[in-house]
């Protein structure tokens, strides 16, 4: 098995002067006490730390008032949309014991806006949805949208919760849209995330994969060349590698002593300038991709 220990040198690291030393690479999901220098507790956390990154919440915070924008820098966003729905339906069918597709709850965890959530409660099968973000600019924005469709009240709600200091119930899916490479703490996020997964359930994420294509693609293309998405959208630095997540998964089988998640599903996914998002066979292997995995007990 690959260790995530075995990391290139960054873009950014080889980029710098030789006055300025590359930054220490450790792995990505290690538990927060193999961090160098955790940060404090914070005062809504019950852990020693937190997965909140308080500059990244400041980033999207600033972009909040262009969020509902199809235009605007929120478009990759709102054109990813449909492909969340056809991933989340992908693996509902590909297990016997995923649950009834007619009444289903979900945990929609750095829901930002709203644009997941909100699609998901128009759906017959949703029972409920319950949106939470750790910017209250932002989840200011999605309660405001989602005011102008009064049907969704009795299906949606939205919290501003950090991850860490939510009490909700067991759900039947907890996504996680291209949201774990922007948090501090990857492993602890993920330990906080699968405490709301009913057995049966489902886990689904979205991220990007850390090679010297995605850095191509989002920093300097995405960001410095088009200008397609503010900069300092992305931090190259935090992306996961869907074998990171893999193998993150089969070590809470061998802490828990049993099978408690399944195996992995992944779709690869590319933008085409014109043309949005399309599934690509493999493409998870070189940046954006989906990640579902199902909590059997």
């Amino acid at each position: 098995m690959r260790s995530s220990l075995l990391r290139p040198a960054t873009p950014r690291a080889l980029l710098r002067r030789p006055s300025q030393p590359p930054r220490r690479l450790l792995p990505l999901l290690a538990h927060p006490s193999q961090q160098p220098n955790p940060p404090p507790c914070r005062p809504h956390s019950t852990t020693t730390t937190s997965s909140v990154n308080e500059t990244e919440i400041s980033h999207f915070s600033s972009l909040a008032s262009s969020w509902w924008d199809p235009h605007g820098p929120s478009r990759p966003l709102h054109l990813m949309n449909p492909h969340r729905h056809d991933f989340i339906r992908s693996c509902l069918s590909s297990s016997p014991t995923s649950p009834p597709y007619s009444s289903l709850t979900y945990l929609d965890i750095g829901c930002g806006g709203g644009i997941f959530a909100e699609s998901a409660a128009r759906l017959p099968a949703t029972l409920s949805i319950t949106g939470i973000d750790a910017s209250p600019v932002i989840i200011s924005v999605a309660k405001s949208h989602a005011r102008r469709d009064p049907s969704l009240a009795q299906k949606l709600s939205y919290l501003n919760s950090p991850i860490e200091s939510l009490v909700l119930p067991p759900v039947d899916i907890v996504t996680c849209f291209e949201v774990i490479e922007h948090v501090d703490y990857p492993s602890q996020f993920l330990g906080e995330l699968i405490k709301f997964v009913r057995p049966g359930g489902w886990v689904v994420m979205s991220t990007i994969a850390r090679t010297w294509t995605s850095w191509v693609t989002t920093n300097l293309v995405a960001e410095d060349i088009l200008k397609m998405v503010p900069k300092g959208t992305h931090d190259w630095d935090k992306y996961l590698h869907e074998y990171e997540l893999r193998e993150w998964f089969s070590k809470e089988n061998s802490r828990e002593g049993k099978k408690v998640w399944g195996d992995a599903r992944v779709m690869g996914v590319v933008f085409v300038p014109g043309c949005g998002w399309k599934e690509v066979k493999g493409s998870e292997k070189l940046g954006n991709y989906f990640f579902g995995v199902q909590r059997l007990v």
